[in-house]
């Protein structure tokens, strides 16, 4: 192999920069070209390349967000769109391709290892949902950033007697919120893998303020069906808190900022095991994390199998909410 390339794909994730920083520097190391592709399978399909060397990487590694750019491609999904991006690769030579992003992206890297190209994928994504990697890119930078978004909420909470309904980023998976409401001391936790009783919630804000609580939280995944507008809603309609209501949304602040310690170092090892497989030739897998250490899983299991959030800690987080 001599030559490769790298592009990253769907929502960005703070650590996205030392995974290409690695990849480029090891595959450097091994006498490797490195390519970078632009806003991702978008550029892959448009033909937006450029060459990567050393000091093209060189002080990126803090930086949030991606060099490389990234972007949708409904072409891509298309079987006509797919067969242009390989010809695309050949005409260029390039005989490897690391695609680094969450669910959308590796099932297009899946995609291009089904018609025989080398693909190894890197998984990032904040919202910590895919199959074959315990914690992903970008999810440690995320939750410390809602974490401290909380707690700054809850000095002015408790200044003013008040609930506070924090949304955080999560549209079909509530690691984040679960995470950040458990560290965050929240009284509630909304999820969309669970069914919410309005009436419920309502119930125990009111137990906390009658137990003198000074604030009350309530973290709430953006994509519950009873998500921080409807709940609001709701009580407006039809419950008194006891506590006066106010409503944060942290949205996409939780994908900014500079990548964490954790994120800069798991970036960087997942991009250096991208690499090591593209060079044994072990294409067509997924380098994430689990059980302390970089872990493959066949990207066909990735696309096709649904990683399930631990509910138990839900439970707990009830009983510690008391």
């Amino acid at each position: 192999m001599k030559r490769i390339a790298v592009l990253t794909s769907g929502g960005d994730a703070p650590g996205m920069n030392a995974a290409i920083r690695a990849v480029v520097r090891t595959a450097v190391e091994k006498g490797w070209e490195v390519f970078g592709i632009y806003r991702g399978y978008e550029g892959l399909v448009s033909g937006n390349l450029k060459s990567l060397g050393l000091r093209d990487v060189s002080g990126i590694i803090q930086l949030g967000g991606t060099l490389l750019g990234s972007a949708r491609s409904l072409e891509f999904k298309t079987d006509e769109g797919q067969q242009k991006a390989l010809k695309f690769l050949e005409q260029h030579g390039i005989e490897g391709l690391v695609v680094i992003g969450g669910n959308g992206s590796q099932t297009g890297a899946y995609a291009l290892s089904q018609r025989r190209f080398p693909v190894v994928g890197i998984a990032s994504t904040i919202d910590n949902d895919l199959y074959g990697s315990e914690i992903t890119l970008g999810v440690d930078t995320a939750l410390n950033i809602a974490l401290e978004a909380i707690d700054r909420l809850k000095v002015t909470a408790s200044s003013h007697h008040r609930a506070i309904l924090v949304e955080v980023m999560g549209r079909d998976c509530g690691y984040l919120a679960l995470m950040t409401g458990i560290a965050g001391g929240a009284e509630t936790i909304i999820l969309p893998e669970m069914e919410t009783d309005p009436e419920r919630v309502a119930k125990e804000l009111r137990e906390a303020y009658q137990r003198g609580k000074s604030h009350a939280l309530i973290v709430v995944a953006e994509g519950a069906y009873y998500n921080a507008q409807r709940l609001s809603e709701y009580f407006k309609e039809h419950q008194e808190l006891g506590f006066e209501l106010r409503i944060t949304t942290l949205g996409h602040v939780q994908r900014g900022g500079n990548p964490t310690a954790f994120d800069r170092l798991l970036g960087t090892r997942f991009g250096a095991a991208a690499t090591d497989c593209l060079e044994r030739t072990d294409h067509g897998v997924l380098i994430g994390f689990a059980k302390g250490k970089v872990a493959i899983t066949p990207l066909g299991d990735v696309a096709l199998k649904k990683k399930p959030l631990d509910l138990s800690l839900w439970k707990v987080s009830q009983v510690l909410a008391k």
